[in-house]
């Protein structure tokens, strides 16, 4: 049998056909999380209805994070909710992927001037796509989730694994001067991860 060949007698023969066999099985087994924080919700619930029915590029909602590979930041995140999200996120088993849906997850959008909104999810996790909107339409997050599949399209499992950026735990800001509830957040952030690691150790 011949395993040189361009097309080769065997799947296996070629570790980059095996990649492409691997990530067609995951991207048409997309996980996402059903978490919401706020309107951006309902657009999320449009998202799995008839309508739009994302069922059919194989996204299903858990309600659970041990079985979701994709987190859906669907609305404004407040700086006692970050928290929350972080922890989420580190339940979630690799490779997982985040989605940041609308401008109050992407920027703090109509509330970023409030001393209690967290301005921009990617402060405390890793973001993958960014869909914009104030709320974007079902349409829109259906074209993220396809972004999203095109990523795990692009991945490659034996000639090297992706490498997940890692995210500082501060979240004080660059440009202007942090607001002491930022900062008394950052401190909390950082105690929180600090509890996680000696808690895995």
């Amino acid at each position: 049998m011949d395993f040189n060949g361009e097309t080769g007698g065997v799947l296996l023969s070629h570790t980059s056909m095996l990649d492409q066999l691997i990530n067609l099985a995951r991207k048409g087994s997309v996980m996402y999380l059903l978490f919401a924080t706020a309107c951006c919700g309902i657009e999320l619930m449009q998202f799995g209805g008839p309508r739009t029915d994302a069922d059919r590029f194989g996204a299903v909602f858990r309600s659970t994070p041990r079985q979701a590979d994709l987190m859906i930041i669907a609305g404004t995140i407040t700086y006692k909710m970050a928290e929350r999200v972080r922890l989420l996120w580190e339940q979630m088993a690799e490779p997982r992927y985040v989605l940041s849906m609308g401008s109050c997850a992407n920027c703090g959008g109509l509330f970023q001037h409030s001393y209690s909104v967290l301005k921009g999810i990617d402060r405390i996790v890793p973001v993958d796509v960014y869909v914009p909107g104030c709320p974007p339409r079902p349409e829109a997050l259906v074209e993220g989730l396809m972004r999203i599949q095109d990523k795990m399209m692009r991945e490659r499992w034996f000639s090297g694994r992706r490498v997940e950026m890692s995210v500082p735990m501060a979240t004080e800001p660059v440009v202007r001067v942090a607001h002491p509830k930022e900062q008394a957040f950052g401190s909390r952030l950082s105690a929180f991860g600090k509890n996680l690691s000696e808690e895995k150790a």
